[in-house]
């Protein structure tokens, strides 16, 4: 019993010390993508905290990070710029759309929940996987180099001289101390530790480098200073709802839906393989949606799962629910009690973290499996990669499980085969091999000589799969055919289901399909009753 709370106060303090350095390195992901989506920065920042605190405690991943997300802000650009023209100047009524559509968003996401449509995941390939990663590590590379930038008068140019070599050397020492810290004790956690170590040595050290405070009033904000979340009235009031308001937002709403139950299931399945547990995927869609509600409700702009701050959470040693919902309360301190000595932390500590979380995202082991690997899978992999950083995760992922599928169906075409041969009573046998679907029907048919064949024909499918709508077609019109040719054909050892659906198609095929089957393994699995006997005395 002294083994297990030891044990258990051990994960709290890891969730703690992991949860508070998330918090940390949240504050100008939620910022930015606040700018990038044209809202306040506050309304991030709220997002973050209660799509942080909600998924924690009822998600379906214990140690998992949500938050306001890259891929969703982009999305959230056109439609807050769109909602702005349809009212008055200086009426943001672009933020009140914004809030309905997240609100619309978290509905379809539930939905998606309900009906089970999470483990729909498990149907993405590994090099789509794989591809993700790369894709995102490389997104957030990219995204981190806009920090090099500073603003002078009206624009941003990238940094020369002195700010460089101390942006440079400052992001460096992050790197190193969370790259070095654990291999002299990993009782602390080298994000917290790095950030805390930077800060200081640029606060007493007076550096004149970029700090979290310079960042937002760069991008037009005041400050992280603000209070609690509050119910937004001015929802019911501002926005009509009508069918008018419904077209507008709908195909938003289905979008970021999308949008942000990929990147959460597949932020799960990557958190599963590193923490070698089982998240329930359901259950996330539910609770992503739940919280998309209550933030759109209270004033934040949606999102979900952000890989970065997993990783972040996970290698910091966070592991379970406490993680989360400690990030998430932080985040809510920081903004009510802690906003002037957040503002401290100097933006190159916070890169340097996000730098070695795309180190640490990245799967190097891509560049040594390439020559081991199908072509087609090498395709998928860079082809994911590359639509991830071009586009956005939602297009990469189902374009690669497309790409994925038609290879899949283009090599299974190509394993059907008809073995032939001759009964003493001059019947033609076809022994048919493989799976029998609408990639496999052109080669299916090629297999028969309708014209030369003997006047008695069986075909048996004991080796092969009836799969779908088109292979039944295309048996119905192989038995015309033969009809047509006044020859008699036989079916054998279709599948109940397979021979259901021809009957249903016509009634002719009560002649053409044998039920008396003939076939030991089949004996065995339609009527085990049948044998009475010890098996050893049957000649199986």
């Amino acid at each position: 019993m002294t083994a297990f709370f030891r044990k258990q106060t051990a994960n709290a303090k890891n969730d703690i010390l992991s949860g508070l350095t998330v918090a940390l390195a949240l504050v100008p992901e939620a910022v930015a993508f606040a700018f990038v989506a044209g809202v306040d920065p506050l309304v991030g920042l709220y997002a973050a905290f209660m799509i942080g605190l909600i998924t924690s405690i009822f998600g379906g991943r214990p140690g998992m990070i949500s938050g306001a997300t890259g891929a969703l802000a982009v999305v959230m650009v056109s439609l807050v710029a769109e909602g702005n023209d349809m009212g008055a100047a200086g009426e943001n009524l672009g933020l009140y759309y914004l809030f309905v559509t997240v609100i619309l968003m978290g509905i379809i996401q539930m939905l998606a929940g309900v009906f089970k449509l999470g483990k729909f995941v498990r149907l993405i390939p590994h090099p789509v996987m794989m591809g993700f990663v790369n894709g995102l590590a490389i997104v957030i590379f990219l995204s981190q180099l806009g920090m090099f930038k500073e603003t002078i008068g009206d624009e941003k140019v990238w940094m020369q001289g002195q700010p460089l070599w101390i942006m440079v050397g400052l992001v460096a020492l992050t790197m190193g101390i969370m790259f070095g810290l654990p291999k002299l004790t990993k009782k602390l956690p080298e994000a917290l530790i790095a950030i805390l170590v930077v800060s200081a040595i640029v606060i007493f050290g007076n550096l004149d480098v970029a700090t979290v405070g310079s960042f937002i009033r760069d991008g037009g904000g005041t400050g992280l200073s603000g209070g609690l979340p509050e119910f937004q009235t001015d929802i019911f009031n501002k926005v009509p709802f009508n069918l008018e308001t419904l077209k507008f937002i709908f195909p938003y709403a289905l979008i970021l839906a999308a949008i942000g139950l990929i990147e959460s299931l597949m932020t799960l399945n990557l958190v599963d393989e590193i923490t070698e547990t089982r998240g329930n995927s359901n259950r996330e869609c539910l609770a992503q949606g739940g919280a998309n509600i209550i933030t759109g409700l209270f004033g934040g702009m949606g999102g979900c799962a952000m890989i970065g701050q997993s990783l972040i959470n996970i290698k910091g040693g966070g592991r379970g629910r406490l993680s989360g919902i400690v990030a998430a309360l932080a985040l809510l301190a920081f903004i009510l009690f802690a906003s002037g000595l957040i503002e401290q932390v100097p933006i190159a500590a916070l890169v340097g973290v996000m730098f070695m979380v795309v180190i640490g995202t990245f799967a190097w082991s891509s560049f040594r499996i390439l020559n081991k690997i199908p072509k087609s899978d090498v395709i998928v992999l860079i082809a994911v990669s590359a639509l991830t950083v071009v586009f956005d995760l939602a297009i990469a992922v189902i374009a690669g499980v497309i790409i994925s599928a038609l290879v899949f169906s283009w090599e299974n075409a190509k394993r059907i085969r008809a073995r032939k041969r001759m009964k003493a009573d001059g019947t033609k046998i076809y022994e048919i091999w493989g799976p029998l679907f609408f990639g496999s029907i052109i080669a299916f048919n090629e297999k028969f000589d309708v014209k030369n064949d003997p006047d008695h024909v069986e075909i048996d499918f004991v080796e092969s799969r009836v799969s779908d709508h088109s292979a039944l077609e295309a048996i119905f019109n192989l038995v015309e055919k033969y009809e047509a040719e006044n020859k008699s054909i036989k079916l054998k050892h279709l599948s109940e289901d397979c021979k259901e659906l021809l009957y249903k198609a016509s009634p002719k095929f009560r002649e053409v399909i044998v039920e008396d089957i003939d076939d030991p393994r089949y004996h065995l699995a339609a009527d085990p009753e049948k044998f009475t006997k010890p098996l050893s005395e049957y000649n199986l």
